[in-house]
């Protein structure tokens, strides 16, 4: 029993399907992915690289039966919804991939993943210039806003008229002078040259020509068509079902997994621990006591570890918090973790505590890379289960002086969830240049670039 009051879940707006019908949906979308994802897991070949290297594609095309191009799309999507994770050459299924078939929420929260990378999934047009692309996408959410408001369809030029309105803020908070006729946008770095049937040539033409928001709005609608966010029709758009219940998730910045305990004691470590999630410290120590002596240390250490192993973040910190309820008998076990890299950097944290240092300053056994792995691994659970203001906070507490350089250590460190970490930080971070910054170190690693 608990006396602590808690705000009562927000109802969904009227006529949002059932949790069910919207995971149904979340699996249809990702339905190829999901193909790839096993496909991926159970190839011991190397060339699970990103992108997906050619020899690799090519026998995934001929496996799966599908085309090329829809196995590279595929292949993006199930890396940025965690389906797989990369671990050098090795394809690793991630634990949704695990969960898929059983766990509606975990469904959920990979489409809301890939949501928020549409901008990775559909390639932005050729020759625009980068920071008008990224002006786009932070005016995307307001769009969508209108469109989740709206409850229907939403005429194209409506659309249109609120993206400039948001692009002139953007530009006048930042003082610079909107692109227009007098003003030619500069091709991206990498760009194509015009062609000479005129395809990308005709582009930037339209945006010299003063077209730029209605070419960005048409990449953006299709972007988010193309992950199940909306539809398109004859001179308007609507936001799918699946999209309606996304926005309306992130405008009430509730969370989906993670309820209160009840019965702790008879579940398994994993449920015991997200159980406990929400609680605070003292209460949280209480259940894990009541869930030890329901079983022998030895077995107790071993389970815990065992879910310490997985894909999810947060129930791998929350596992080392139960460890320390354990303490002395555990001391073995946690030292023989030492050498697996996902667990290194929480058992010398544990090692450090039970040796008597401060917990404030157990961080300084850290490695700056394994700081930074950690880093990483606590802001995936924060975007897996936490609330979007503990994301943007979490930058405080990174090691690295400058968001800088915190982004070149994390491009390095080789973490498995980076670029859903990242475009999860940009899709929360109020500061506009900060999260274009972001966004381009995910797109980085995405794609395997410097």
């Amino acid at each position: 029993m608990t006396t602590r009051r808690t705000r009562p879940a927000p109802r969904p707006p009227e006529g949002t399907p059932p949790r069910a019908e919207l995971a149904r949906q979340a699996r249809a979308v990702l339905a190829d992915a999901v193909r790839i994802a096993h496909w991926a897991a159970g190839t011991p070949a190397p060339g699970a690289t990103a992108p997906l290297a050619a020899h690799a594609l090519e026998r995934a095309a001929t496996a799966l039966e599908l085309s090329p191009a829809r196995v590279r799309a595929g292949w993006d999507r199930a890396r940025l919804a965690g389906l797989i994770e990369l671990h050098g050459d090795t394809a690793r299924p991630g634990w949704r991939l695990r969960a898929w078939d059983r766990d509606d929420s975990a469904v959920l929260r990979g489409w809301v993943a890939l949501f928020d990378a549409w901008s990775l999934v559909h390639a932005a047009p050729a020759g625009i210039e980068a920071g008008a692309v990224a002006e786009a996408v932070e005016a995307v959410p307001q769009v969508l806003s209108l469109l989740q408001l709206s409850a229907g369809p939403v005429t194209v030029p409506a659309l249109l008229d609120l993206l400039g309105q948001r692009v002139a803020e953007l530009q006048e908070e930042r003082c610079e002078v909107p692109l227009g006729p007098g003003r030619p946008a500069a091709p991206a770095p990498d760009g194509p040259p015009a062609a000479a049937d005129g395809t990308a040539g005709g582009r930037a033409g339209a945006a010299r020509g003063g077209d730029l928001n209605a070419l960005l709005l048409d990449w953006a609608l299709e972007g988010l068509a193309a992950v199940g966010a909306l539809t398109l029709g004859d001179g308007h758009a609507t936001l799918t079902p699946l999209g309606n219940w996304a926005v309306w998730v992130k405008l009430e910045q509730i969370c989906v997994a993670a309820q209160s305990p009840a019965g702790n004691i008879e579940q398994s470590a994993a449920d015991m621990l997200l159980g406990c999630a929400r609680l605070t410290p003292g209460p949280a120590r209480d259940e894990y006591r009541a869930w030890l002596a329901a079983r022998t240390v030895g077995s107790a250490v071993a389970e815990l570890l065992a879910v310490a192993r997985g894909e999810d973040a947060l129930l791998r910190g929350l596992a080392f918090e139960a460890l320390r309820v354990v303490g002395a008998p555990a001391e073995p076990e946690v030292r023989s973790v030492l050498a697996e890299p996902s667990l290194r950097p929480y058992a010398l944290l544990w090692l450090a505590e039970y040796e008597g240092n401060d917990p404030d300053d157990a961080q300084d056994v850290l490695s700056r890379e394994e700081a930074t792995w950690l880093w990483v691994d606590t802001a995936a659970a924060v975007a897996d289960h936490g609330e979007t203001g503990l994301l943007v906070r979490h930058l405080d507490s990174a090691v690295q002086g400058t968001v800088p350089a915190l982004l070149d250590e994390v491009r390095a460190v080789g973490h498995p969830r980076t670029v859903q970490v990242l475009v999860a930080l940009a899709a929360a971070h109020p500061d506009p240049a900060l999260a274009k910054a972001v966004r381009r170190a995910a797109f980085q690693v995405h794609t395997g670039g410097s």
